[in-house]
């Protein structure tokens, strides 16, 4: 299994790509083989501090742009992303195991947010508001916030620099990206592309490094007017705790854990093809991956053998571009692993059985963090994969019998991102509709896209990611008032 080193690189910090102040560099490492595939400088608190400084710089000169000018840069950035495709989708197989196939989400994401956001704010309209008295007009209008500070999560390296960038950008803040640690490369190399195509100094910085160096100190300072992020709830709190420094807007999307039901009169072939993908896609690392899989009772043992034989059909593998047929990589991480592992074990000692998986498949590389699917039948309320996002290929899938009884169960969590449910009865799609508790009821099917909002309930989140709703995070309003 053969990776590719992609050398080392730089802060992209006022429009230059520089070392970290102090000359520190971080590996990052293949979790296919445990494998150095590159070095990226390690940003400090001088980093941070200087990101801020030169961000505060290029909001001034931004947000005095017109849209019209902001959007030509926008577009500029775009084709140059889009020409550097297969080298950015490569690093992020890389980097985080994703395989070659997935990669193309994050590539369509970013671009179409760098296209669809300058449109979405020019069909912003003012408002309107009418004086009851004759005396006054009145109007709101909307002005950028400031500098925006974004957190990122490894998962989508990519797609979730484009939910940031383009709404920033759009509205016109200045934004710095910290990427993950895990999977920055990606990111580096948008730095690097940014600045081959002259892109506006202070407008866009991006650096990476620990929390206590580089997130602590630029979510203390006074300077961001936003902090926005996607990432844990634990670390959400954290940050909304830390920023407190000053009035800050916050737009955060947090973990999720999200119920899958499927009723006896549901399309089973649909529902099952689609808690596969939604399961085991991107290794189970996705935030509104089928968590919780709830099958009626009278359908509960026809889909558990029907799930288990996909999901032992799955190809696990190296993703990368020649191996087309590979659908699940190996987990971002060592610890990630472990922790699965700890789930199962969880849930076996509290009665579940293992169906399928639980292990480490023995024809990949040892330094890997491979896994096999996993599939859990008999889960419970009591169990950790029930009551914690689990982030990785294990399935826990759970009977239940009335309408009633999986409606509690679903809303018993946390959480509130995504919820899924397949059935043909319009009066139970009425009801559920009505009270998940979830900031996302998909029925029948599964549809994400930029101009689809995507937020939560409960403790996965504040505000919108993706739509016209994304700008809200980025805009201040104002109110005119003018006398007749």
């Amino acid at each position: 299994m053969k990776t590719q080193n992609f050398g080392y690189k730089k802060l992209y910090i006022d429009g230059q790509l520089v070392d970290a102040d102090s000359g520190s560099r971080e590996d990052v490492i293949c979790p296919a083989t445990g494998e150095v595939i590159a070095q990226v400088a390690k940003a400090g608190r001088v980093d941070a501090e200087k990101a801020l400084r030169t961000s505060l710089k290029g909001f001034k000169f931004w947000s005095k742009l017109s849209l019209e000018e902001r959007t030509s840069w926008m577009l500029k950035l775009r084709d140059a992303i889009l020409e550097k495709e297969y080298e950015l989708r490569t690093a992020m197989v890389h980097e985080m195991g994703k395989t070659y196939a997935g990669s193309l989400e994050d590539i369509q994401r970013l671009t179409e947010a760098l296209e669809w956001y300058p449109n979405a704010m020019k069909n912003l309209r003012e408002e309107q508001i009418p004086d009851y008295d004759n005396t006054h007009t009145h109007k709101m209008i909307s002005k950028p916030a400031g500098v925006v500070v974004a957190y990122l999560a490894w998962n989508f390296p990519l797609l979730n620099v484009g939910y940031k960038i383009g709404p920033a950008l759009a509205s016109g803040c200045s934004l710095i990206i910290k990427p993950s640690s895990l999977s920055p490369l990606s990111t580096y190399m948008v730095g690097e592309i940014m600045h081959s195509i002259n892109f506006p100094p202070g407008v866009v910085t991006i650096l990476a490094g620990s929390s206590s160096e580089v997130a602590t100190p630029m979510t203390t300072s006074k300077i961001p007017s936003v902090i926005t992020m996607i990432g844990s709830t634990q670390t959400g709190q954290k940050i909304i705790a830390e920023s407190t420094t000053s009035i800050k807007k916050l737009g955060m999307e947090l973990g999720g854990n999200a119920p899958f039901i499927v009723f006896e009169d549901a399309d089973f072939d649909t529902a099952l093809d689609l808690a596969i993908a939604l399961k085991f896609g991107n290794a189970g690392q996705i935030c509104v991956a089928a968590n919780r899989i709830f099958v009626h009772k009278n359908i509960y043992k026809k889909f558990i053998k029907a799930f288990v034989k996909k999901a032992s059909e799955l190809n696990v593998g190296f993703g990368i571009k020649e191996n087309e047929d590979v659908f699940m990589g190996p987990l971002a991480s060592r610890g990630s692993r472990e922790r699965m592992f700890e789930l199962i074990e969880d849930a076996l000692s509290k009665g579940a059985t293992l169906e399928y998986g639980g292990e480490i498949p023995d024809d990949l590389p040892e330094k890997g963090n491979w896994m096999k699917p996993t599939v859990i039948s008999g889960t419970t309320r009591e169990m950790k994969v029930f009551r914690e996002e689990i982030f990785g290929p294990v399935a826990g899938i759970m009977s239940f019998e009335t309408d009633d009884e999986v409606l509690e169960l679903a809303n018993d969590t946390e959480f509130g991102l995504a919820s899924y449910i397949f059935t043909n009865n319009y009066k139970r799609i009425e009801r559920f509709v009505e009270e998940l508790e979830f900031g996302e009821v998909q029925i029948n099917g599964v549809k994400y896209a930029i101009y689809l909002p995507h937020g939560g309930f409960k403790n996965s989140g504040i505000g919108h990611d993706c739509s016209h709703l994304a700008l809200e995070d980025y805009l201040v309003k104002k109110r005119i008032t003018a006398a007749l």
